[in-house]
């Protein structure tokens, strides 16, 4: 027993040994991988965000109804409910036809349950045609019910008769695509101007620096507006959708620009840069090679953390009519009809696309702070 018991303890050791020695021996991304596996809610988030960038990637799929798709006597109608149980027991999902009514006292017509007609949903089901990045056609859906019965609307209807549901999955397309897109920009022209402020230095470095410093001193918010408004009212919606990336990324580079360049003016004077510049590498192999790799992890924390606010840079000049335009859909163009605060005590369901946009930016701080701590080497 002795013997066995030793040789267990001994295999015990040796295995120990062995995750000491990989752990010991792991890259700076396997370190921050096995950190950032380690935050419960960033990888929570992280799950969360694919799988709304998977339903802006296939709206027509995951969408029962077109963007621009009307449905008569059906306008303002608040959000139906999904029921499995009816009086006759187990039914599976369903939801009740809606009852339009008048009301003498108000002129306004209100919806009721009409619980005698069941209208099943179904899984797969085919309705509207629709084409996957404008190359397939196809008319099946996630879901839907019958074309002939009351619309599915799970979050109401808009004051044309509009699915809402539909439209905030086909608006995520743009609203999350324009803040990476946006992002990426800025990400880009940071990094190249930064590092070259940083690494020359003197004339150079002056004038970026006093480029950075006069972007920066402009309110964002009346530039954003101002260049938003110089934009021809028609344009396609395409145009007008990289005109806004473009107007976004203006300066969103300026912050990063200057992180770069505090690093790389600690880091151009060290011996592994030195030895690169003795050994006759160019200045662009020496910067992007050998120097921004070094804080690699902290540019992505930025660019995870910038996101958000391009996000919402978007939803606050489509909400106030200088964005995307309609019959383009963003959840900017959304909240339009969130303007009236009539609107809003009558019909509270046409604020769900702003619920949207916040959980976006939750989840996207979370990320960001997750690989923060990931990164941090004292963590």
């Amino acid at each position: 027993m002795s013997v066995a018991s030793g040789y267990i303890e001994d295999e015990v050791t040796a295995e120990g040994q062995v995750v000491d020695e990989s752990f010991y021996y792991a890259s700076q991304w396997e370190l921050i991988r096995f950190r950032f596996r380690r935050h419960k809610l960033a990888m929570i988030s992280l799950v969360l965000l694919i799988v709304l960038y998977l339903l802006a990637i296939f709206p027509g799929f995951f969408s029962p109804y077109s963007a621009g798709r009307r449905f008569e006597k059906y306008q303002q109608a608040p959000p139906v409910s999904v029921h499995f149980f009816s009086e006759n027991g187990w039914e599976g999902p369903f939801y009740y036809g809606y009852g339009r009514e008048l009301n003498q006292q108000t002129f306004k017509y209100e919806f009721t349950e009409n619980t005698d007609n069941i209208i099943p949903i179904e899984l797969f089901s085919r309705g509207e045609s629709y084409k996957i990045w404008g190359l397939f056609e196809t008319n099946i859906h996630f879901f839907g019910s019958k074309e002939d019965g009351p619309p599915l609307m799970l979050f109401g209807a808009d004051r044309l008769g509009r699915d809402i549901f539909s439209r905030t999955l086909i608006g995520a397309r743009i609203s999350l695509s324009i803040g990476l897109i946006g992002v990426l920009l800025s990400f880009v022209l940071g990094i190249v101007l930064g590092g070259i402020s940083g690494y020359f230095g003197g004339l150079v470095d002056e004038v970026i620096q006093r480029i950075i410093d006069f972007l920066i001193s402009i309110p964002q918010l009346p530039l954003w507006m101002a260049l938003s408004a110089a934009l021809p009212r028609n344009w396609p919606v395409l145009k007008t959708y990289f005109a806004i990336t473009i107007i976004l990324s203006v300066i969103g580079w300026t912050g990063l620009a200057r992180v770069v360049r505090g690093k790389l003016l600690s880091l151009r004077e060290e011996d592994y840069a030195m030895a690169a510049q003795a050994a006759g590498a160019s200045e662009g192999r020496i910067i992007f090679k050998h120097l921004l790799p070094g804080f690699t992890s902290h540019l992505i924390v930025s660019l995870t953390l910038s996101v958000p606010g391009m996000i919402l840079a978007e939803t606050a000049l489509s909400f106030i009519g200088l964005g995307i335009q309609p019959p383009a859909v963003s959840w900017g163009t959304l909240l339009q009809d969130a303007q009236d605060i009539v609107a809003i005590a009558h019909q509270p369901w046409q604020l769900i696309p702003a619920l949207f946009v916040i959980v976006t930016v939750l989840l996207f701080n979370f990320v960001g702070d997750g690989l923060r701590d990931a990164a941090d080497p004292y963590s």
